[in-house]
């Protein structure tokens, strides 16, 4: 029991002297910086106009794939909320597999797929994984669009709109928007319950035959598998996809205003405040200062570390947080 005591107040004694050696009063110099490798893709194309990149990564028993389907912003007008009710009716089983299945098999196979208006996303273990791509694109290529699972989503989507009728961030996210953009601009609409009421099942069916096109889409996938494993089935799921007219439209033009102009939401209900300064800028992903700009925005308030929430938090005290965003569209 001494040797053991012993042994622990040694140790004590060495920690305390290394300690010791620091010179706390000079900021520690940053190591290296790390080396990312994302991986170089294999790319191959099918006839109907699908791009496929493939990165291979062996490193674990895992793989993801992403299907995006690129379409330009659209205008919804008075139908606003049909693109919503299209996301919550995909993946919900398919024409060849109902949805207690389709939701039991996922299950099983410990995988996530999951399905928005432009695109789906699957994930699980390598050895699974050719089953659940089948499942993924038999959901996208197939899916069930029934009057019960519209009024279904239609419900909670009502439901989701009166829930935020009292959201302060939720309001003024619409605000901001309307006010940047304007009601005309794809980015200015917002959805409401008079414009979701006025979307029928056709329209979703109608903006599915629309917009779901192989010939605008990336098909992604990464993780452990084999290219030509790979080539040869994507082949065979999505080679049958069948490609059509691609979605135009020209967006109004976005301009700011003249002079600096302030407007207020009332909102005698809210317990605090949201404050938005928000200007429209013209950044592309391939213009020069494209990085420059990300990296000055999360020094400014990318985040915690931010210089705006630290000015909130460390120098005034206050339990709020400030943030700032730029980006490309």
């Amino acid at each position: 029991m001494k040797t053991k005591i012993f042994s622990i107040v040694t140790i004590l004694f060495l920690s305390l002297t290394v300690s010791a050696q620091i010179d706390r009063t000079q900021q520690p110099k940053p190591g290296p910086a790390p080396k990312i490798n994302l991986g170089t893709p294999k790319k191959f194309a099918l006839p109907n106009g699908l791009q496929v990149l493939v990165v291979e990564n062996h490193k674990l028993p895992r793989v993801s794939a992403t299907l995006t389907i690129d379409n330009p912003p659209m205008s919804y007008g008075d139908k606003k909320g049909v693109e919503g009710l299209l996301s919550g009716m995909l993946g919900t089983g398919s024409t060849n597999t109902p949805k207690a299945k389709f939701d039991e098999e996922v299950d099983f196979l410990g995988a996530n797929i999951s399905f928005w208006d432009e695109g789906a996303r699957a994930s699980s273990l390598s050895k699974y994984f050719p089953k659940v791509l089948g499942l993924m694109a038999d959901a996208a290529f197939n899916p069930v669009f029934t009057q019960e699972e519209f009024d279904k989503q239609m419900t909670q989507s009502l439901d989701g709109i009166k829930n935020s009728a009292k959201s302060v961030k939720a309001i003024a996210s619409r605000v901001e928007n309307a006010l940047t953009y304007g009601k005309n601009h794809p980015f200015g609409e917002f959805t409401s319950e008079e414009t979701l009421k006025n979307v029928t099942l056709q329209d979703v069916k109608d903006l599915y035959n629309k917009t779901y096109k192989p010939n605008n889409a990336y098909l992604i996938i990464i993780g452990d598998v084999n290219f030509n494993d790979i080539k040869s089935q994507v082949k065979d799921l999505f080679g049958t996809w069948k490609k059509g007219d691609l979605v135009t439209q020209k967006l109004p033009k976005v301009e700011n205003p003249a002079t600096t102009e302030i407007n207020f939401i009332d909102m005698p209900n809210a317990v605090q405040s949201e404050l938005s300064i928000i200007n429209a800028v013209d950044l592309k992903m391939n213009d020069k200062d494209y990085y420059a700009a990300l990296l000055a925005n999360q020094i400014l308030g990318g985040g915690g570390t931010g210089r705006l929430y630290k000015n909130l938090r460390e120098d005034k005290g206050y339990t709020y947080g400030a943030y700032s965003g730029i980006g490309s569209s």
